[in-house]
């Protein structure tokens, strides 16, 4: 039997009425709410893909975070937040220290989210010290630095050497992306993974789970 994929293809589509028109749906038949949360999953994982095709926006991309953001508070108000919002992994995100920039930051947590992780976000400029405590209060699997900034390469090294004089860095994946990030920052600094593209942070964050990419 083919799988029905309209849920999850009107969710790569932003098309917001019949993403909830759907899952009303969805939820009168008695589909576990579980269910309803992959087939959400897999449309943001296609919406990811497609941007990182260049066949939608940032706009599109944020437009559809906020649809998934509103699926999961429905759902957690129609069957409970436990059935609905069980994460997938969690992720600790920041900019790091003396950057100050976070769209980018901000668009991977949003993927991310849409993808069923709980999100810790940091915020900015987030010296070494915060990550660690953070690593130590929440146990997250994936730590993402963003960095825009070229100025904060120490930043990144600094984030990592913490993380490390804590002995807390066997316990973590950490990525770095954004403007100013490249293959050598990642490799000098200690990082696991360098994330190009939003996109491919999201990968490596459901490698580092041991999730599906894609939901499909």
């Amino acid at each position: 039997m083919t799988q029905d994929r309209s849920l999850a293809d009107a969710l790569a589509e932003c098309r917001e009425n019949d993403v909830k028109e759907l899952i009303r749906t969805r939820l009168a038949a008695g589909v576990p709410a579980a269910e309803i949360v992959a087939e959400c999953n897999a449309g943001m994982a296609e919406l990811g893909n497609r941007f990182a095709r260049g066949e939608v926006f940032i706009p599109e991309l944020m437009f559809g975070g906020m649809i998934m953001k509103t699926v999961m508070a429905d759902l957690a108000d129609t069957v409970g937040p436990t059935q609905a919002s069980e994460p997938i992994g969690r992720a600790v995100m920041g900019s790091v220290q003396h950057d100050v920039h976070d769209i980018g930051k901000d668009i991977v947590i949003m993927m991310l989210r849409g993808m069923g992780f709980e999100v810790i976000d940091l915020g900015i400029d987030v010296p070494p010290d915060k990550f660690v405590e953070a690593i130590r209060q929440h146990q997250p699997q994936v730590v993402g630095m963003s960095i825009l900034l070229t100025t904060c390469f120490k930043s990144v090294v600094a984030t990592v050497d913490a993380v490390k004089a804590a002995g807390l860095r066997d316990d973590v994946k950490l990525m770095v992306g954004g403007a100013a990030a490249s293959e050598l920052l990642s490799e000098n600094a200690g990082c696991d993974y360098y994330g190009k593209t939003a996109v491919d942070g999201v990968k490596f964050a459901c490698q580092a789970v041991g999730a599906p990419e894609t939901g499909t």
